[in-house]
């Protein structure tokens, strides 16, 4: 049942993102051996177990931006060094009506190296899988494998606009609504560092989850120049 309703779900974003534009083709390179990150323990002031769902984010983070200062860390090789990113996915956020959202609803085991290797593409940090399986996945997944395989039918789904040097706010709305035409122009939440650079994308979809409107704004006005770190060269 759930594989059916997942693939009925590809099928039917697949139909509405099939024309826009489009970025280069996304291609990873992944290291020979994979370790899955130990399971975490949740801020005790981060639970919430009690809020609703009313709807869900799927946040893409812009990755040049991501990586900038990460020097050394072995933990982001994946990510900064082994290959040259656009967007990746942040995470499938279950979200609150009131700015109160669902995270760390019950135990979240470490996960598999399968289910890491799988999605390290998609999420290029098994430290990063983790937290989004026990903060986000929790809260109305019953295991890992469910999770990333419902966020990865929407993070495939989605047409991945080119990012030019410097943009407006309105420019990277038009861009993402222009490549997946059944987004509406508020259903893109863009989200900036300190220094008005690029850091997520952050897309809005309702229980069923069809492309909605975001709920409490979609960040910094239209015409904002932001500046988006380019791509590390191939």
């Amino acid at each position: 049942m759930i594989r059916a309703l997942t693939l009925a779900v590809a099928a039917l974003l697949t139909a509405g993102f099939a024309s826009g534009a489009s970025a280069p083709p996304r291609v990873c390179h992944l290291p020979k051996a994979i370790a899955p990150a130990p399971e975490l323990v949740p801020p005790a002031n981060e639970i919430v177990r009690d809020a609703p769902t009313a709807f869900y984010m799927l946040a893409l983070t812009w990755a040049p931006e991501a990586c900038r200062g990460k020097g050394d860390d072995p933990e982001f090789a994946t990510q900064c060094r082994g290959n040259s990113f656009g967007f990746i996915l942040h995470g499938l956020w279950p979200n609150g009506p009131d700015g109160r959202h669902p995270r760390y609803c019950g135990p979240a085991p470490a996960m598999s190296a399968a289910t890491v290797r799988k999605h390290l593409c998609m999420t290029p940090s098994a430290a990063s899988l983790q937290h989004e399986w026990a903060a986000h996945g929790t809260c109305g997944w019953s295991s890992p494998e469910a999770y990333f395989r419902q966020a990865s039918v929407l993070w495939r789904a989605v047409k991945l606009p080119p990012m030019a040097a410097t943009m407006t706010a309105g420019q990277i709305r038009d861009a993402f609504v222009k490549a997946n035409p059944r987004f509406p122009r508020q259903g893109v939440n863009i989200r900036l560092t300190g220094d008005s650079r690029l850091q997520d994308v952050r897309l809005c979809y309702d229980l069923r989850y069809r492309p909605a409107a975001c709920k409490g704004g979609v960040g910094p006005a239209d015409d904002v120049t932001i500046h988006v770190t380019p791509r590390r060269p191939r």
